[in-house]
């Protein structure tokens, strides 16, 4: 049985391959669970780029540890290998040939990952935790790009010890996102920046903020010729604010819609409100995912305007989401985020990374 292929009748019988005898609510989705997951918060996912032949998934978590698993058409998932650094680990990404893997940590360190020989070495250095981490490959250039609280963007060309290039930011890098040739990064004070990276990368834009609240997480997006146009971005208040870079109208073209609250908002009871963990955008249908603090995931389409899906509740908050390179695995954490504070953490409280078959329920609203 293939259930990430493309003829997969998943979650289509009323069975769970779990058999749910008790009526704990960590998986209401019935959603198949990654063996070996990590032993503490998992702050960021990761799959394989399209090169690879099959799917592989990388986590990293605040245990300090970056996990690499195998995922078998089945649904089956295979603990390949580990790596540690000295710190949690705050982001990860992939080479575009998938050999290697780049880990971000608070440790302020960022490493590089072979796979194929399982050794993981420096690359780079920041003052304060490295928060972000992302691939570039220009026709002219390849590097790792890292934003940290430290206030600096950074480019490494892997073999060096010294960047390629340092950028001041205004402030600490809280996310940031790439796709050539375009990166845009998010800071504290609700600062936004978009650079271009052709030839070399540099500052291309700063923009005042769509949204009101701290920013949480920003993902970019492409228009219909492959290009990244836009990008979604995320605040700690429920909000996702979607940006065009260059509108036709930007009045009209560019919106922001609520999401990851509870209770009726035209009731007289207060509304919970919920930050926005994540977003991910579906590689083949340009439809969005978001994963919020509320435990609950949902599924977007932008240009119709309409929310095509959402999940039921976790027991905690989701922390992370990513897509596979075809889009037919929706991998998402559960962990806590601490966006409750120190009281709400419990340790007994188990992590699980979830993944889901995606091919049907991200399609458009209405494809012409």
């Amino acid at each position: 049985m293939s259930l990430f292929g493309t003829t997969s009748g998943f979650g289509t019988s009323g069975t769970s391959m779990f058999g749910s005898t008790s009526t704990d609510n960590h998986n209401p989705m019935k959603d198949i669970e990654v063996t070996s997951s990590p032993d503490d918060s998992i702050g960021c996912l990761s799959f394989s780029p399209p090169t690879l032949p099959g799917n592989f998934l990388i986590a990293g978590s605040w245990a300090n540890d970056v996990r690499c698993w195998e995922v078998q058409d089945s649904g089956q998932t295979i603990p390949k290998a580990q790596q540690m650094h000295t710190g949690p680990v705050l982001d990860v990404c992939w080479s575009d040939d998938g050999s290697k893997v780049f880990t971000a940590s608070c440790d302020k360190t960022a490493k590089m990952w072979d796979l194929n020989s399982n050794q993981a070495i420096q690359i780079a250095q920041h003052d304060a935790p490295v928060k972000t981490i992302h691939w570039i490959k220009a026709p002219n250039y390849s590097c790792v790009m890292t934003g940290s609280w430290d206030k600096t963007l950074k480019f490494w060309d892997t073999r060096s010890s010294n960047p390629m290039m340092v950028l001041q930011l205004p402030e600490r890098c809280y996310c940031a996102d790439v796709i050539y040739p375009m990166a845009v990064v998010a800071t504290a004070e609700r600062g936004l920046i978009v650079y271009q990276l052709e030839n070399q990368p540099s500052e291309f834009r700063r923009i005042e903020s769509p949204l009101k609240h701290q920013h949480r997480c920003v993902a970019i997006f492409k228009d219909k010729q492959n290009k990244p146009t836009g990008f979604a971005l995320g605040s700690i208040e429920g909000r996702v604010a979607i940006h065009y870079i260059n509108p036709p109208n930007p009045a009209k073209d560019n919106f922001t819609f609520k999401c990851h609250r509870s209770n009726g908002t035209n009731t007289s009871a207060p509304q919970d409100i919920y930050a926005v963990n994540g977003i991910a955008f579906h590689p083949v249908h340009g439809t969005l995912a978001t994963v919020g603090s509320d435990g609950r995931f949902s599924f977007w389409d932008k240009d119709a305007r309409t929310k095509l899906k959402t999940s039921e509740q976790l027991d905690q908050p989701i922390s992370a989401c990513c897509f596979n390179h075809n889009g037919n695995i929706f991998a998402y954490a559960s962990s806590y985020d601490w966006s409750k504070g120190h009281e709400f953490y419990n340790p007994q409280k188990k992590n699980y990374i979830f993944l889901r078959n995606a091919a049907e329920e991200l399609k458009p609203r209405n494809k012409k």
